[in-house]
């Protein structure tokens, strides 16, 4: 170990962690500007994470966490007249909402700078799946996505170089060394972005469920209070939506297919649930930044827009402005319905049978996304390639009368067949059972307001 001055007080500050000290803000500042600078080993920054998962953090030290890591790099100023708003998911199965929402957003006249992240795990990337059109470029730069929010009202991109550059560090290191699910660094990475985009108004989806990061409503709970608490003391007006992520988000996963699933939505007939989260979590962000008085009327602007065509046509206008053809941007965007002839097709569709007559009681969408991650279509680890053309078409919906035989899932792979585990894994997703037993429920389960923890 080096005797020189930084590594001594890095070393010190780790050890404070570990027997559960309290930070000051100026040591918090010191650990950031290390990992920022380089000064910091990587083995030292696993061992500083390690030691906050394991005895937290206070609200005092991870408001200064998220605040140091937010300024580690350039913030985003933007025209004081503009309604600078954005939506964050902390991941699921099927989760393809910021491709309708933002441009149905951007219809409702906000600007809406959503920088997105990629897939890890058994969680889909929003970058990835955006990625399966040709030509999509999520790379712009601060100046190219000024001028798309001014000329569209929307884009989609990818963090950049100088936007929270501690975040890049911690967030690949936190994956290597099991410390993702720590609630100040979930809190620090998600709201430091959000808050150096300059944001008016944000709305985070905080999963539950079987195929979430948290298991039970009350852990997504306290994760969601934590967020709504440091976006709000940054000075973004925050929310949170509860939202169950047991079965898979509409009837599509992967990347390809999802795209597919959110052109559907975008033409006004999306499967329920998908423009259900849709509609509820932007209307929840026009109430949110003033631009709807109340919660329903938000959420009937928002579902004018995926109807009338208005945000489809921000769609095509935000594809085409981040690198995607005219042609392809206007076919993907017109009345077909055959996506694939721009987007790679896998080679092999594969469709299995339900093994009993009764009704779709549940599908596991754990189960699933782990099954297509083995086929190519997520990362075990940051950097990773991934198969865009991978996914499941979901056949039948949840409380459907189905008969032994017909098909369920149509599997999308490259892999010339299916292993046996697999396709056992698979056929116990679904779960079969009689009619009485089903129970319609709405995926939001509650909301946190930023001015009103106790409103749902």
């Amino acid at each position: 170990m080096s005797s020189n001055g930084n590594t001594i007080n890095f070393t010190e500050l780790i050890k404070l962690k570990r027997d559960g000290d309290q930070f000051s803000p100026a040591q918090i500042h010191t650990f950031v500007q290390g990992v920022t600078s380089g000064a910091i080993q990587d083995s030292q920054i696993g061992a500083m994470l390690m030691a906050i998962w394991q005895k937290n953090m206070s609200d005092e030290e991870t408001l200064a966490l998220t605040r140091e890591m937010m300024n580690s790099g350039e913030t985003l100023e933007w025209p004081k007249e503009w309604r600078v708003v954005d939506k964050h998911s902390t991941g699921g199965v099927g989760d393809k909402v910021s491709l309708p929402l933002a441009p149905a957003l951007a219809a409702c006249g906000c600007k809406v700078p959503m920088i997105s992240g990629r897939g890890l795990a058994h969680t889909g990337g929003t970058l990835d799946k955006l990625e399966s059109i040709p030509g999509f470029n999520v790379i712009q730069s601060k100046q190219q996505v000024k001028q798309i929010l001014q000329d569209v009202g929307c884009c989609i991109v990818g963090q950049t170089e100088s936007l929270v550059p501690a975040d890049r560090v911690l967030y690949a290191i936190r994956d290597a060394t099991s410390t993702v699910d720590s609630l100040p660094l979930i809190t620090s990475s998600i709201i430091s972005k959000k808050g150096a985009e300059g944001l008016s108004a944000l709305v985070l989806d905080v999963k539950f469920g079987r195929a979430a990061l948290y298991k039970d409503l009350d852990s997504a709970r306290e994760l969601a209070q934590s967020l709504v608490t440091a976006g709000n003391s940054l000075g973004v007006k925050t929310g949170a939506a509860l939202t169950r992520m047991d079965a898979p988000i509409g009837q599509s996963v992967g990347n390809a297919v999802e795209v597919c699933e959110a052109l559907e939505c975008l033409k006004g007939r999306g499967p329920d649930d998908l423009t259900e989260l849709v509609t509820i979590l932007g209307g929840h962000i026009l109430r949110m930044c003033g631009l709807s008085s109340t919660l329903e009327s938000g959420k009937e602007e928002i579902a004018l827009k995926l109807n009338n065509g208005e945000a489809l046509k921000k769609f095509q206008e935000m594809l085409e402005a981040q690198g995607v053809s005219a042609d392809v941007a206007s076919s993907l965007c017109s009345d077909e319905t055959d996506y694939f002839r721009h987007m790679r097709r896998a080679a092999h569709q594969t469709e299995l049978k339900v093994p009993d007559d009764g009704t779709v009681l549940d599908i596991d969408g754990l189960a699933l996304a782990e099954v297509l991650h083995k086929l190519g279509a997520g990362r075990t680890q940051s950097g990773e390639k991934i198969d865009h053309s991978v996914g499941a078409e979901i056949l039948v919906k949840m409380g459907q009368q189905v008969q032994k035989g017909e098909s369920w899932i149509r599997i999308h792979h490259n892999s010339p067949d299916l292993s046996t585990h697999q396709d056992s894994v698979l056929q116990k997703a679904l779960v079969i059972g009689s009619r009485d037993k089903y129970n319609v429920v709405s995926r939001v389960a509650e909301f946190i307001c930023p001015n009103n923890p106790n409103m749902s």
